[in-house]
């Protein structure tokens, strides 16, 4: 069967600085994968890569059977790809649900907003404030929201619970496990080990923009000296 993602030795580079090598990896239907590593490693470039806001210059992307490589940004999430920034780029002078409404508006196929008030009952309660008027924790469960109603293929989360106090990343947590248990589709690259470990079905780990180690998350739990080994956890 084939891989919903399929990247195949890509190579990213920030001016003529190499910063990925040879990356290779690959992301099933219904699947939550985990992309692990140390600050620096290479883990953004790798979910800016695939969403083409950094281009490689070789290598292949294969979004459920089309070629990727070389598209803009908007092109890639028109097929089905949505990323979810570290910093949310929110639209602050917007309320949340201009800025869903928005969101929605080039795409294929929408969420209608009552679903998202199910999943984020704490958005319906603010619809009518801007962005700018939320809180951390919010503006995080707008970003993501915003990222669901495009209704797509494959969400990449890039550090979602960053700065984030125990409490609401507990919720968000729960909030991503119940979209993970609705078949959704997650690539994660998070920080908080543990956090990532309790959503994910496998887990890379990146070194220096290498691809080191290609694990189930089951086979990490019983073998925690591979984090140790890569990570210094």
């Amino acid at each position: 069967m084939t891989a919903l993602l399929e990247v195949d030795k890509i190579n990213s580079y920030y001016g003529d600085s190499h910063i990925l090598f040879d990356i290779s990896l690959y992301v099933e239907r219904h699947e939550v994968v985990a992309l692990l590593g140390r600050n620096g490693a290479g883990k953004s470039t790798t979910l800016k890569s695939l969403i083409g806001e950094v281009r490689p210059r070789s290598g292949r992307i294969v979004l459920d059977g089309t070629a990727t490589l070389g598209l803009p940004p908007h092109a890639v999430a028109a097929l089905g790809l949505q990323l979810v920034p570290e910093d949310r780029r929110i639209f602050g002078s917007l309320n949340v649900e201009e800025n869903l409404l928005l969101a929605g508006l080039t795409a294929k196929s929408r969420w209608k907003l009552d679903r998202v008030w199910e999943i984020f009952p704490r958005l319906k309660e603010r619809r009518r404030s801007r962005g700018t008027d939320l809180s951390g924790g919010e503006q995080q469960m707008l970003a993501i929201a915003r990222a669901l109603v495009r209704d797509p293929k494959i969400i990449l989360l890039d550090e979602p619970f960053e700065g984030l106090a125990p409490i609401i990343v507990r919720d968000l947590l729960a909030t991503c496990r119940m979209l993970a248990e609705a078949g959704q589709t997650i690539v994660v690259v998070e920080q908080n080990i543990s956090a990532a470990m309790s959503l994910a079905d496998r887990v890379y780990i990146i070194n220096n923009g290498h691809m080191v180690e290609e694990l189930t998350a089951a086979a990490v739990r019983d073998q925690p000296e591979l984090l140790h080994r890569h990570l210094g956890v």
